[in-house]
């Protein structure tokens, strides 16, 4: 007969599984330190024996990381989505900027979809809260925190979206995006009319949700890295203009 016996499962493997989902759905995120040993037993109620045994398989599995006199933490799972030859490729040519917004226009409007329909109301009020944070933000003259906040906003949507594939991938995308790898974030918001024009954009984007109107999210992330898309088209074009007339005024200086 095709029976077998139930055997109970080891506390070591429950723990085990709690972190993975815990990272696999996003909560726990890569660099994000663990509580202490004695906190973190107290909290799953677990013996310190287990949660060692539970810490050590999951740091067999690449998932956590030891660091001496620190602690433990959650590995850097994202940086491994690109290899460091590929992230200088990409460095190297303004042709992977264009690629890289084509495909979150792509992705992101099919998230904004997504959470307008599938996002839990607390979902939608963590995406209201950072927009909020935004306009606050907007009216501060160093524009690094709203662009900063830019980014979480999207990745709000993104989660609400209730999808881990892409939650990850996005994720390493914009891992990549704030460390400058297709195009500096701070040179969209240092001129005060493209920053009224994105925060409009934003809060066009946070209507629909808060509507739950999954077509107007949709055309909503469209528009906005439409946008972006042609405002980067312009400044590559300014500073090939720009170039051409310093080398024009070097040569006259010179006659």
């Amino acid at each position: 007969m095709p029976f077998q016996r139930i055997e109970a499962e080891k506390l070591s493997h429950s723990v085990v599984r709690q972190v993975e989902q815990l990272i696999l759905r996003g909560i726990l995120r890569p660099g994000e330190r663990l509580p202490s040993e004695r906190e973190l037993s107290e909290r799953l109620g677990v013996s310190r024996p287990s949660l060692r045994e539970a810490v050590s398989e999951l740091q067999s599995r690449g998932l956590l990381a030891a660091r001496a006199g620190a602690g433990i933490y959650v590995a850097d799972v994202l940086g491994s989505a690109f290899s460091p030859a590929l992230i200088r490729l990409f460095a190297a040519h303004e042709e992977a900027v264009f690629d890289y917004i084509a495909f979150r226009r792509d992705l992101e409007s099919i998230a904004a979809a997504r959470a307008a329909t599938l996002g839990s109301d607390t979902d939608l009020k963590v995406i209201d809260t950072v927009f909020a944070k935004m306009e606050a933000a907007h009216s501060k003259r160093n524009p690094s925190d709203e662009a900063e906040l830019d980014a979480e906003f999207h990745l709000a949507i993104i989660e609400a979206s209730h999808n881990v594939i892409l939650l990850h991938m996005m994720r390493s995308m914009f891992d990549l995006l704030r460390e400058g790898v297709f195009f500096n974030r701070q040179i969209m918001f240092k001129n005060r009319t493209t920053r009224d024009l994105l925060l409009e954009h934003h809060r066009a984007i946070n209507d629909a949700l808060q509507a739950r109107d999954a077509d107007a999210a949709r055309a909503a992330v469209v528009e906005h890295l439409s946008f972006i898309e042609g405002a980067l088209e312009d400044q590559k074009k300014a500073e090939a203009n720009e170039a051409v007339a310093r080398l024009r005024y070097e040569h006259e200086q010179d006659r």
